[in-house]
């Protein structure tokens, strides 16, 4: 499937991420979609990186390290740090700093300076 995203649509995903089947990034404008190392996109996550209403055509970072859990949305034109973990159904409408866990609709942060590890694991202090 990364494979897919990678080849066919250019879409920019680092060989080590992780983008599960149920996951849907956007195909309207696939070269806006931008994800670190190691991070990993869980099923029923959208990320945009269009806007129709506003025609809008911007591009999405999620960092390393990250995790992305189940049916989150990230909006068109949001950056994600390294390191940061999105708690299920969170909305993401505001960019986002590193190191951090990110929760809620729309999301807020929960927990700064954290650490993790492949795949977004927290790193327990």
């Amino acid at each position: 499937m990364d494979l897919l995203y990678v080849r066919f649509y250019v879409m920019s995903i680092h060989k080590t991420a992780r983008i599960s089947f149920g996951a849907k990034l956007d195909k309207m404008n696939p070269k806006g979609i931008h994800i670190g190392k190691e991070s990993y996109i869980t099923s029923g996550a959208i990320v945009f990186a269009h806007d129709y209403s506003r025609d809008l055509h911007c591009d999405t970072y999620i960092g390393e390290k990250c995790f992305i859990g189940v049916n989150v949305i990230i909006m068109a034109g949001i950056t994600i740090g390294d390191e940061v973990i999105v708690g299920s159904g969170a909305v993401v409408t505001k960019n986002i700093p590193s190191n951090c866990i990110i929760v809620g609709n729309p999301a807020r942060i929960l927990r700064e300076g954290i650490k993790t590890n492949k795949f977004g694991q927290l790193v327990n202090n």
